[in-house]
């Protein structure tokens, strides 16, 4: 009888394994280390979905992410959401986003992030999603973005983070 048990806890431990979603792997150009990008999968006819990432700079000076570009976008720009005076405000950071040496930014939901506009197809649970990040000093590096669930609030999709609920950008026409 304890064998049996033995057995179906092992054959749940890898079940579980297996259903676990994929993640990114980390990129590393230059000084910096790209992890967890991810998106969200976008219903059908949207035009716009964000997407998220960390950016980790283990170097002695800082780089900047100047731009983005994919192939699936027809307009892609590194965006900040902020409050100002109890309204959520989003616009291009068209200087671009500083990662100080020694420093982690994480683009996620409710702030910093990458806006992917003029859509040419949806994304689908499961896809990877290629985009290119242009920085000042560590050059061009191509990721993919994990897209998980539509409501997912970080890399994973249960949305289960007890986190408040993020803005989704993936219905909003541009």
């Amino acid at each position: 009888m304890k064998t049996m048990l033995k057995d179906v806890m092992l054959a749940a431990i890898a079940l579980a394994f297996c259903a676990a979603p994929a993640a990114a792997d980390d990129v590393k150009a230059g000084d910096l280390v790209i992890s967890q990008a991810w998106s969200r999968a976008t219903p059908g006819g949207a035009k716009v979905a964000g997407g998220y990432l960390t950016i980790e700079n283990k170097g002695a000076a800082a780089d900047r992410l100047v731009s983005v570009s994919a192939d699936i976008a027809g307009k892609a720009e590194v965006h900040e959401m902020a409050i100002d005076n109890g309204v959520m405000k989003m616009r291009p950071l068209d200087k671009g986003l500083v990662i100080d040496a020694g420093k982690t930014v994480k683009l996620a939901p409710g702030g910093n992030h990458l806006m992917l506009q003029e859509l040419k197809g949806a994304f689908k649970q499961g896809d990877k999603v290629p985009v290119t990040l242009q920085f000042e000093k560590a050059g061009k590096v191509a990721v993919s973005l994990d897209v998980q669930g539509v409501g997912a609030q970080a890399p994973g999709g249960d949305g289960g983070h007890m986190m408040k609920k993020m803005p989704d950008h993936s219905g909003m026409k541009m």
